[in-house]
């Protein structure tokens, strides 16, 4: 049987809902929707082992903010999506200590380009703390932008371990491109996981994960859906129903929003501001923008 592939907690929450039926529960997951500065939010928390498996993602916190308002421009929207990516991922963070940030994903490819532009985005400060007294108040914040094996050599896991090694932060931070299951969604949805993340596995490239276990550290995933699968975008629009599904064509052809390039760099710079902030919530935006650009 043919299989809808998403990384968004959310849909993988609804996809299981739609085989179910309605009326029907799973156990072990919760999910709330709410809104945040003015954007929808959903929450879906994985709480056992049970609503792991069902759901396919390791058990946390999973947070779906929809910035349909920053596609279309409104009035003050860039403010509000940074602050509200700050306050969701603030609560996921350790109260004190260096944190990583790391962009995942191939420069040369846009849709996977969100991780190292968010990073470009980034407020750096691990090299002033403690060095000059006005940045002293500052949490010390380093970055990376990991790059991909094919350019490297070097799996980007590998790379993050040694530099994990080396500066023993309190955190990781990675950013990363996801797969969704719906076009309204790319490019316009970010999601927030306190679970880690698995470099590459939108586009079925699996490699090492990125997690408590694999780093020693808590491991945060802040990510953007920019591709469907095309076999999953043909059985979404089936509605799941094909009794060749598993004979579907697009297995090894993704789709991309036509816009790509300007979406993934609004939501990249937006992503940046708002890990910055989360880490410094005593800056307001426009400081930020002083002390970043």
């Amino acid at each position: 049987m043919g299989q809808q592939r998403t990384d968004l907690a959310m849909e993988a929450h609804a996809l299981w809902q739609e085989r179910a039926g309605a009326g029907q529960r799973l156990r072990g997951v919760r999910s709330v929707a709410d809104r945040i500065e003015g954007f929808e939010s959903h929450v879906v928390d994985v709480l056992d082992e049970q609503g792991a498996k069902a759901l396919g993602k390791p058990r946390g916190r999973y947070i779906t903010l929809e910035l349909d308002g920053l596609l279309r421009r409104e009035e003050d929207s860039f403010a509000r999506a940074v602050q509200a990516v700050a306050r969701l991922l603030g609560p996921m963070l350790p109260e004190q200590g260096e944190a990583l940030v790391v962009g995942l994903g191939n420069r040369a490819i846009t849709p996977d380009l969100v991780g190292p532009l968010a990073v470009e985005h980034t407020l750096v400060t691990r090299h002033l703390v403690g060095r000059l007294e006005m940045f002293g108040h500052l949490r010390p914040v380093a970055a990376l932008a990991a790059g991909v094996l094919a350019t490297t050599g070097v799996e980007s896991g590998q790379l993050i371990q040694a530099m994990v090694q080396r500066l023993k932060p309190a955190c990781v931070i990675a950013i990363d491109a996801l797969a969704s299951r719906s076009v309204e969604r790319l490019c316009r949805t970010v999601q927030l996981s306190d679970s880690g993340i698995v470099p590459g596995s939108g586009v079925g490239n699996h490699r090492m994960a990125l997690d408590t276990h694999t780093l020693g550290v808590p491991v945060l995933a802040v990510g953007v859906p920019t591709v469907v699968e095309a076999s999953t975008l043909i059985l979404d629009l089936l509605g799941g129903e094909n009794e060749n599904m598993e004979n579907l064509p697009g297995g090894q052809l993704f789709v991309t929003p036509r816009e790509v390039d300007s979406r993934v760099a609004d939501l990249a710079r937006v992503i940046g501001y708002g890990v910055s902030l989360a880490l410094n919530p005593e800056l307001s935006v426009e400081e930020l923008i002083m002390l970043v650009e």
